[in-house]
This record gives C-alpha cells, structure tokens and sequence, in this order.
C-alpha cells in the first residue's frame, strides 16, 4: 500500500484533498479509482483512505502506533552531498530517534547560520520521505547542523554514546561494550562518529571525556559507513533488550 505524509489535524477528516508534497507524490503514484492509502502524521498516527474522484476518503478510524521502546541518537559529522543524504535515510530505517549533525574542524562541508536552518528543512524532507517508504509511524528530530562543542554539550545530556573512533591502544568492539553493561530502562543511546579527516587529536581527547570509546572492526570504514554501522548495533542490542523487558518505551530526546 502507498504511503503520504499528513497533517495530524488532517488525519481526523472523513475526506482529504492533499496540497503541497503529499499532492505531488500522489499525481506520481497515479492511484486507481478505490486504491487504498496510507496517511500518516509522523507522530505515531495513521489512517487508511480509498481514492476516489480526486480525494480521500476515510476508511477507518485514526490508528496510534506507540513510540519505539528505545531511544536511538546518532551524532554524526556531516559528509559532502549524497552521502550524508543517505546517512539520514537509513538511520530513519534504522529507527533513529534523534540526528545530530556535527561540523568539525576537518568537516568539509562548512555552513553558515543561515544555510543550517534552510538544510535543515531539507534533511527533514529525506527524513520524511525515507518514514515513508520504510513503513516508519515515528518521524525523528533532525537538528540544524552544530559545531563540535555543541555537540559535546548534547552527549552530556543523558546520552549513553559511544564514540566510533581510532584510538590507541585500539578500543573494544562496540558489542562487547554494550554487553559489559546492559541497557537501562528508558536509558537513550548515542553513536558518535567523525569526518572524512578523522577527529582532530584535541577534538577525540575531548569527545573522550564524554563518550565510550568503541571499534567497529579491523577495517577502516568511510565516515558515512562508520555511522550506520554504529547506529544498526545499538539498534540491534536496543531490540533485544525490548524483547527481554530490559527496555522500556521511551520518548524523543
């Protein structure tokens, strides 16, 4: 079944006409007369419509899906184009409660205040898009890109992370760290990772002071890769631990 984004307020209508985005990958999907879709709201909300004549039409009553039982923050440097375009399309599949996007000094990428706000716009859009393709009912913040020590500050705020860095002697793999000591109850998870350059030594000394050192394994991975990698392993270990009853459901950071 086709899925399109909504508002909340819109869900509650027996009969919707979509404007904006949502009209727009409905003139694509060239719906037939009675198909069914999806509307979703992004906040846990969900309602089955039929097209007809142009419309929706209700069939069904609004649905509450309930939020993750865990809470999965990745706090990733952004990478240049189409990279970082993909990073945040499968931390959403991956179920990502929280994006963080970093500018460290060997960032490439470099923003001006001005330019964050209107990319954030457009990380929400991917965001968007990849809930919807991926059967996600929960849409996660993405936050307008911040420098380092901002980031810093937001690994301080209640966040287990666990930093995907080189270090020397090299640190344990992040599966062995996340099994020395189980997820707490509504405890939020983080993955730290850095640029194409690497942290600089000051940077790593700082993340190191907040952070658990992890590997994620004998070859050295793309900055894009590290990401991901990092996210699907506490989301593993998040899933796992909701299936025992170790976890419970948790709220957006």
């Amino acid at each position: 079944m086709h899925r399109l984004p909504s508002s909340t307020e819109q869900l509650r209508l027996e009969r919707v006409v979509l404007s904006g985005d949502a009209a727009r990958h409905l003139k694509v999907l060239r719906p037939k007369p009675g198909e069914e879709i999806e509307l979703f709201d992004g906040r846990g909300k969900l309602r089955r419509y039929r097209f007809a004549s142009g419309a929706l039409e209700a069939r069904g009553d609004v649905a509450d899906v309930p939020p993750p039982a865990f809470r999965l923050v990745l706090f990733a440097c952004v990478t240049k184009g189409s990279r970082w375009d993909w990073t945040i399309e499968k931390a959403v599949e991956l179920g990502v409660s929280q994006i963080v996007p970093v500018l460290s000094e060997r960032c490439i990428v470099r923003l001006d205040a001005r330019e964050r706000a209107a990319k954030r716009e457009r990380w929400m859009r991917i965001a968007e898009d990849a809930a919807r393709q991926s059967d996600a009912a929960w849409l996660p913040d993405v936050s307008a890109a911040v420098d380092f020590p901002e980031a810093l500050a937001r690994v301080r705020d209640g966040v287990r992370t666990f930093a995907g860095a080189l270090t020397d002697p090299p640190s344990e793999p992040i599966l062995s760290a996340l099994a020395k000591r189980p997820v707490a109850p509504g405890e939020a998870l983080g993955v730290f990772t850095g640029p194409e350059g690497d942290f600089t030594p000051a940077e790593l000394a700082a993340l190191l002071e907040v952070a658990e050192p992890v590997n994620f394994g004998p070859t050295v991975l793309r900055a894009e890769t590290a990401a991901i990698f990092g996210l699907s392993a506490l989301a593993a270990a998040a899933h796992a631990a909701a299936g025992a009853g170790v976890l419970t459901r948790g709220g957006a950071t």
